[in-house]
């Protein structure tokens, strides 16, 4: 029998991250001169890499722009947590789920658009970060909805597409599940609502933590 693999998202779906978001593309769009988009528009892209998010919110501008802004915005996310102004916050009740999963057995992944360093102070912050056997990001990957990321950390944890799955809050999540052959697991506690999870592929939708916990047991 292969090891049995569930993989995360992180924004939105581990921790809430919206606020430290819209404060870092704020920062980066009145940098630029530019009207910082609306909340719900930049809620909207998270879970994109950060070029495509920035060319979903400017799509008239330079491939080049994007990249400069990307850059810009990293540059206002690290000076939000240097300030000490990055929460980042878990989500109730998923320092227990994760725990329930190990204990029956499944390993552990992050699949996400975070950076590499991103993804490790947040990890690191909570005490989770060697819960997971193997952690993915747009870093080294295209962004989601392609399924490269599903792809290494099934290699990497050593399982089989049948028998793991993919959580998270946004169709792209869904859509790169699907793309990779796993299982689509939606949370709808995240930044697309429940529809839009259901429409890009999602087999199940947790409202909270334990209901996840509880679908995924059944899986066992």
């Amino acid at each position: 029998m292969s090891n049995r693999l569930a993989i995360f998202d992180c924004d939105g779906t581990l921790v809430d991250s919206q606020a430290d978001i819209c404060r870092a593309m704020e920062a980066c769009f009145a940098g630029a001169r530019l009207e910082p988009p609306p909340r719900e528009a930049t809620r909207r892209v998270v879970g994109l890499s950060l070029v495509d998010a920035i060319g979903v919110l400017l799509p008239d501008a330079e491939p080049s722009f994007h990249a400069t802004l990307a850059e810009d915005y990293k540059k206002a996310f690290h000076r939000l947590r240097a300030g000490g102004m990055v929460e980042e916050p878990l989500f109730e009740g998923m320092p227990s789920l994760l725990e329930e999963l190990e204990a029956a057995g499944w390993l552990l992944g992050v699949a996400t658009g975070k950076s590499d360093r991103g993804l490790r102070l947040c990890l690191e912050r909570h005490g989770i970060h060697a819960r997971f056997t193997t952690l993915q990001t747009a870093d080294r990957h295209p962004s989601k909805p392609h399924p490269a990321m599903i792809a290494a950390a099934l290699a990497e944890a050593g399982a089989e597409a049948a028998d793991s799955v993919m959580i998270g809050d946004t169709s792209f999540d869904m859509a790169m599940a699907r793309a990779a052959a796993v299982r689509a697991i939606g949370v709808s506690w995240g930044y697309h609502d429940s529809e839009e999870l259901a429409e890009a592929g999602a087999e199940f939708i947790a409202h909270r933590p334990a209901e996840l916990g509880d679908y995924l047991g059944k899986l066992s």
